[in-house]
């Protein structure tokens, strides 16, 4: 009776299992990362934990895929990184490598407003750079806020299952 109550206590105390990003989109995410010095592969995989939860089918009815992209920022954003020739929302080929870009463009439209630039790039994705700029900082959006929070949440334990993943040392969050 005693190793079964210990066996539940273990259970229900036990720390949550950390995130990891599937295999099948590890290599699109780093080569993601690599296309922008501000850009990690730890802050992506947080990105699309937080978005869709790596869900390609994911649509909340204003958007859609992976990374999920409302269909005028994808008009902009989209490129076909697959080699189909043609820009997919739902495939995590395109989509990912967009959203690396777009997060790169977003750092330079927040540059120059006081704050995290990671937090302010994260917001502008979430509530638009129009938002942040006329905001000068994290809008009040509680949605973004949120989001922003979450994902900074995220990245630490990224940042661990990634080194795991590859075998190399976890190094300083956001790296």
């Amino acid at each position: 009776m005693l190793v079964i109550a210990l066996g539940i206590v273990w259970w229900l105390t036990r720390p949550p299992a950390l995130p990891s990003i599937p295999r099948q989109y590890l290599a699109t995410v780093q080569s993601a990362a690599k296309s922008c010095p501000k850009l990690s592969v730890p802050l992506l995989a947080a990105q699309l934990d937080a978005e869709s939860h790596w869900n390609p089918q994911a649509d909340s009815g204003q958007a859609q895929g992976i990374a999920q992209f409302d269909a005028s920022t994808w008009a902009e954003w989209g490129r076909s990184s697959s080699g189909s020739g043609k820009a997919d929302v739902w495939n995590p080929a395109d989509a990912i490598p967009a959203q690396g870009a777009y997060m790169c463009h977003l750092f330079r439209e927040v540059k120059g407003i006081p704050g995290d630039p990671t937090q302010l790039a994260l917001a502008a994705y979430n509530a638009g750079p129009g938002q942040v700029l006329k905001a000068r900082g994290i809008p009040r959006i509680p949605e973004t806020q949120n989001y922003v929070n979450r994902i900074e949440g995220l990245i630490p334990k990224y940042t661990q299952t990634y080194a795991q993943q590859t075998g190399a040392s976890p190094g300083p969050p956001g790296n």
